[in-house]
């Protein structure tokens, strides 16, 4: 591959200095928001003009006026966007390998299927689903949250740890059971380990799905009992019916932001590798 000459490496370090401005600006500002007094909401520049941590405190000291409303949200977040996400995960990984190894009647039609209902907009089902579980007791629930977060989290996965088990050649589970193991012994001992990497990445894709829906989150729950932090988001109130809870609402934001990069900057080699892996077509 020939290498690229100065010009081109400077056209490019403009391009990747450009996107990053203008994926990352949005979270400074928003940054910068939540260290701002509610004066300095109104002031138009991007900087503090006076630094604060009234806005955090008052989302996770004891006593704020949002505090009541955001641990909670997060407990809910963090617990019901695990549990989804292992579940999915899990049946994902069934699913995507009998895909990818059996040969059977409708296989792209279940592909196709998986794809479309991850796209599907969620906003059309909202209404007969929360009749559903006023019926039958799931609403105001995390299990009444979990099972919705599987039609957004495991189509998606089906669809990515099926590309990625068509890359582990079959000779290995075959050479496994030669030397006397059982198919589910080749597919626990030879497969799974070989299947980390792209296992490990939809797990952090479905995770941050489920963690980042409010349509379903604000339908579904009426209390803190399951009520996730999207949803909680809309319930801030400042401190009188004229104010905006907005360096509130800015710097919950960000403390539910830091666990994501935190973990994308952690594990980027995994979830690289679990990417490029699954797409290259063998």
């Amino acid at each position: 591959m020939r290498a690229m000459t100065w010009p081109q490496r400077i056209m490019w370090i403009v391009i990747i200095a450009a996107v990053l401005v203008w994926s990352l600006f949005p979270v400074f500002s928003i940054l910068m928001t939540s260290f701002k007094t509610p004066a300095g909401l109104f002031s138009g520049t991007l900087l503090p003009q006076e630094w604060t941590l009234d806005n955090y405190a008052t989302i996770l000291a004891p006593g704020g006026s949002a505090q009541d409303l955001f641990l909670p949200a997060l407990r809910n977040s963090i617990g019901i966007s695990l549990i989804a996400t292992f579940i999915a995960v899990v049946l994902a990984t069934l699913c995507a390998y009998a895909i990818a190894r059996l040969d059977f009647p409708g296989k792209r039609i279940i592909l196709t299927t998986a794809l479309a209902v991850s796209v599907f907009p969620i906003v059309s089902i909202v209404t007969p689903l929360f009749n559903l579980w006023r019926v039958v007791g799931l609403y105001d629930t995390w299990l009444g949250l979990i099972i919705p977060y599987l039609s957004l989290t495991l189509p998606i996965s089906i669809w990515t740890l099926a590309a990625f088990f068509r890359q582990i050649p079959w000779e290995l589970e075959q050479a496994a059971q030669v030397d006397g193991a059982t198919p589910f012994e080749a597919f626990r001992k030879t497969v799974v380990p070989l299947a980390a990497p792209g296992v490990f990445t939809t797990a952090i894709i479905a995770f941050f799905i489920a963690w980042n829906d409010f349509v379903y989150g604000i339908s579904l729950t009426s209390t803190d009992a399951a009520r996730p932090v999207p949803a909680a988001l809309s319930f801030f109130t400042g401190a009188s019916q004229f104010e905006e809870p907005t360096g509130a609402i800015s710097a919950a934001a960000i403390v539910v932001t830091i666990p994501i990069v935190i973990v994308v900057v952690i594990f980027q080699r995994r979830i690289v590798s679990g990417l490029t892996q699954g797409a290259v077509k063998g």
